[in-house]
């Protein structure tokens, strides 16, 4: 099989041209937005590690200028060189913004005595780029507070690259959050962590080559770093809207907007600069509502109405709003437009998608039929890069109905394997199949020949012809996705049948992730672990005494669950684990070895020998899992 990419077929660029012809290119606006304020920029911009390998490039995107080629949907090509401008930008005299430099944006509010980091990117090398590029334009400030947006890896993961934790334990750097702030970075980033992880290499086109046949953005950002995650704890925690902090003498009114981007995420307002954080609520893209990765469905009905509030509280004496993504808006009236349009994009895609459930279309037809109004389709703001109509519509769709849509033939599929062993056996084996599949793809229906070559793949995975052919279909889909994440994940699919697996890049399970895990979430993490058959026959008991919180837990494995109570018991457990709570996320990270557990602090009583018949039973997940293979 070739690994050479393909170039775009004459269906994908008559697409591209008509594309063209019917938004509004002319309108360069943003372009405007992005370049203002530019105070300088790293060059190179390749941040690198301890041990030298770079864990970000963003000279790799310099391939993006000009006019869009037919190997790239051309709104996503204007969004790409949006976004790949990178350096540090002043938003007003006081705060500037660092772009570029990771997917997301990190933010420096100064103070009377040094600077307010806002979200410090995913890795600690990032960040610590970002602040070095920052002090070289505006002087050697300390770092006098820390504020997380919400609760998603790129907005805390390099926060030990701008401060430290012996800096804030003194008070020296307070940390801000939202309510629910550890709880869900923790439990999003390691619960279903390796299976998020990844998809994620599939939606941020990690291993992809930096071309325009191959990956050019993720429409919110360009990719990911792969440097280290880091996190440190808030020690103030946001709980409610108004309330009102004054952070090295400068004022900050927050808004509560928990259910919206993430399950606990707030915005905030500078009064004395007349600057609004949108934190990720109002970003320059439709936003996603179920993320490709893989997430909790997101609630657009309460996420529209946050933003009504947004523009109540503060839309009556703003001037700039700016967020955790892409560029800021300036000027009172537009800053409200831009919030009005985000809000009905949202308020719209789950209003009429709810209008046509109720009159028994299922998620994928509403997704067709749905349209949005001129004043959204036609604004650059509310265009599908990162989240889509398509997908978003059938995530609200599962939010209220779930995966079942209601027809009984759809209750009890075969699993993809054997329902595409029938399926080929029905189009009369799989060679026959490959010519249907060549017909589709040679008439420009790429999402046909995919659906039925995927069927061959899954049937018969060693079947060159067919690998070959669903890579070139699912090229052609990329090429012509205006979404950044859907191009993403067809070349991802199409380069892993040419060239085999390329696991997971960027880990966020990370021991400072681990370490802030409680102890319930820690026995959740376990016990989403155990392979339930090899543990139905196994019966063990364990104690867990946490000295310095004065906590006792009991962990039962049986019938091949582990459960755990902090009530109190009666009769001795098999074994007893005495320790410190920091100690704790030992028995979560490696192979709990009593040797590794005394090494750590944690001191074993009874039976040593229950920490290896549960540790026997544990099944971690695999990074390395088939995506577009069996």
């Amino acid at each position: 099989m070739t690994t050479t990419p393909r170039d775009a077929t004459t269906a994908i660029a008559e697409q591209q041209r008509a594309l063209l012809e019917r938004l509004p290119f002319a309108d360069t606006e943003d372009f405007d937005d992005a370049g203002r304020g530019l105070v300088g920029r790293r060059e190179p911009n390749a941040v690198t590690a301890e041990d030298g390998r770079v864990v970000w490039d963003n000279d790799t995107y310099d391939f993006i200028e000009g006019d869009a080629p037919d190997t790239v949907n051309p709104s996503l090509w204007r969004q790409s060189t949006l976004v790949a401008t990178d350096g540090l930008y002043e938003v007003v005299p006081g705060l500037y913004q660092v772009r570029g430099l990771d997917l997301s944006n990190i933010s420096f509010v100064e103070g009377e005595t040094g600077v307010i980091v806002i979200d410090p990117l995913i890795s600690t090398e990032t960040a610590a780029a970002a602040l070095a590029l920052y002090r070289e334009h505006r002087g050697d400030r300390p770092v006098t507070g820390v504020i997380y947006t919400h609760c998603h890896v790129d907005h805390f993961g390099g926060v030990k690259g701008v401060t430290t934790q012996e800096d804030v334990d003194a008070g020296r750097v307070p940390v801000l959050a939202p309510e629910g702030f550890v709880e869900h970075a923790v439990s999003e980033n390691v619960y279903a962590g390796t299976a998020m992880g990844r998809r994620a290499g599939y939606m941020y086109g990690a291993a992809l080559p930096r071309s325009a046949q191959g990956a050019l953005g993720a429409g919110l950002g360009q990719t990911t770093s792969t440097g280290t995650v880091t996190l440190i704890p808030p020690t103030l925690e946001i709980t409610t809207t108004g309330q009102e902090e004054v952070i090295d003498g400068v004022r900050i009114v927050f808004q509560m907007a928990p259910g919206t981007e993430a399950p606990a995420e707030m915005l905030f307002y500078f009064p004395d600069l007349k600057a609004l954080c949108a934190a990720e609520d109002a970003t320059h893209n439709l936003h996603n509502l179920l993320t490709l990765r893989g997430a909790l469905v997101r609630d657009p009905h309460v996420w529209s109405k946050y933003l009504t509030e947004t523009i109540d509280l503060f839309g009556g004496e703003v001037e700039v709003v700016f967020a955790s993504h892409h560029w800021p808006t300036w000027g009172k009236e537009r800053v409200v437009d831009f919030l009005s349009l985000q809000r009905d994009l949202y308020a719209y895609l789950h209003d009429q998608t709810l209008r046509m459930l109720n009159k028994g279309l299922v998620g994928s037809e509403i997704a067709e039929q749905i349209t949005l109004p001129p004043a959204l389709e036609n604004a650059w703001s509310t265009r599908g890069y990162y989240g889509s109509v398509s997908h978003n519509v059938k995530a609200i769709y599962q939010r209220y109905l779930g995966w079942f849509d209601g027809n009984p033939a759809h209750l009890w599929e075969h699993t993809p394997v054997e329902k595409a062993k029938r399926y080929v056996a029905l189009g009369g084996g799989a060679d026959a199949v490959v010519t249907h599949g060549q017909a589709a793809y040679d008439e420009g229906d790429y999402r046909w020949a995919a659906e039925v070559l995927s069927h061959v793949v899954f049937a018969e995975p060693d079947h060159a012809a067919a690998r070959e052919l669903l890579a070139d279909t699912l090229e052609q889909l990329g090429y012509g996705s205006e979404n950044g994440t859907w191009r993403n994940f067809y070349l991802s699919g199409a380069y892993e049948l040419r060239n085999g697996q390329f696991g997971t890049p960027t880990v966020t399970a990370s021991p400072d992730m681990v370490a802030q895990l409680s102890p319930d979430m820690l026995f959740d993490a376990m016990a989403v672990q155990v392979n339930g058959p090899e543990a139905w026959d196994e019966k063990l008991s364990i104690d867990v005494v946490i000295t310095d919180t004065d906590e006792r837990y009991r962990l039962r494995l049986a019938n091949g669950v582990l459960t755990y109570s902090s009530a109190p018991q009666t009769g001795d457990a098999d074994a007893t684990l005495t320790t410190k709570r920091r100690s704790l996320p030992a028995l979560a990270v490696g192979t709990p070895t009593p040797d590794r557990l005394a090494q750590a602090g944690i001191e074993i009583a009874g039976d040593g020998s229950v920490l290896e018949r549960l540790t026997a039973v544990l099944d971690p997940g695999d990074p390395d899992f088939a995506i577009v293979t069996p």
